[in-house]
């Protein structure tokens, strides 16, 4: 259950979720190439590739700051090359770079909408399929896309459709390549919230207010849950759309409390995030409500 030893190459991970993961991932003594736009510290988006790097290696592993656009394939090429160069392979890629833009149709410029389409489903499919090469020669060679399960429900896509059917484009990644590279074991697998996540993305999507941190939880959990899917055997674990908070109780977590931004924060208090899967959430209440009554103790 470790990752010592693999190289993993991370889209986005100069802050957020991407961060925590490679963060996770260095303390098992993983090497991590950093793929992202950041190179230039920004006020409104703290962290840049050099300052994520240089936390991994804190953390105990290596790293390879990369500034990269994976709109562009030349510059994916190059990175997934470089990082082939230093540190002689590629095990696993997450596919945690997106945009997001919260408006309905109207609002919604051209300009945006084929910004999100070019960096969720084009660029998540361009980096996976740069990568296959690569990942072929690994011995537990994983993708694993930081999307929503397929819930198609009206609900979700109404308030922001080109936001949403972006967003899901990187779920229908995970549907068809894993079925398509699972004869070459290779495992693909989404991994999405319950919760909101505290990012700095999150807290300008919600106009700086404070209370963001309130209503959402760290990205450790998230971190936690990826770590669980990538020490999984490839040839058995594909093909699924994980909850962060369903998968860790399922792992047998029963502690959500030190994800908690804000201590002492009650699960009714979190926001929920979007796109969830009625059927993962009622799961996950009878999971909840079967651990709780195994541990409150008999009178």
């Amino acid at each position: 259950m470790s990752l010592h030893n693999k190289v993993l190459f991370i889209t986005g991970a100069s802050r957020g979720i991407g961060k925590a993961i490679a963060l996770r991932a260095a303390r098992d003594g993983a090497s991590v190439a950093i793929a992202a736009k950041t190179a230039d510290p920004n006020p409104k988006l703290p962290g840049t590739i050099y300052s994520a790097a240089k936390e991994i290696e804190e953390a105990g592993g290596k790293a390879l700051p990369i500034q990269c656009d994976i709109r562009i394939e030349q510059q994916v090429q190059k990175a997934i090359d470089m990082t082939v160069k230093t540190f002689g392979k590629i095990d696993i890629v997450i596919n945690n770079a997106s945009a997001i833009n919260l408006a309905g149709t109207e609002a919604t410029d051209i300009k945006r909408y084929d910004l999100m389409h070019s960096i969720n489903g084009r660029g998540t499919w361009m980096v996976s399929k740069l990568a296959i090469e690569h990942l072929k020669k690994s011995s537990n060679p994983h993708i694993l896309n930081i999307s929503p399960p397929l819930a198609i429900e009206e609900k979700w896509f109404a308030p922001f459709p080109a936001y949403a059917i972006a967003k899901y484009n990187m779920s229908l990644c995970v549907l068809g390549m894993a079925g398509e590279l699972r004869p070459q074991g290779i495992a693909v697998n989404a991994l999405w919230p319950l919760t909101m996540i505290e990012t700095a993305a999150l807290k300008i999507a919600d106009g700086g207010k404070d209370s963001s941190s309130r209503r959402s939880r760290s990205p450790e959990i998230m971190a936690d849950a990826a770590h669980h899917i990538l020490t999984q055997k490839a040839s058995e674990f594909s093909g699924n759309f994980c909850l962060d908070e369903l998968l860790l109780r399922k792992a047998g977590v029963t502690d959500f409390e030190k994800y908690n931004n804000i201590p002492g924060t009650k699960l009714e208090d979190l926001s929920l995030d979007f796109f969830l899967d009625s059927k993962q959430l009622d799961e996950l209440d009878t999971l909840r409500k079967k651990q709780l009554k195994a541990s409150t103790p008999k009178l």
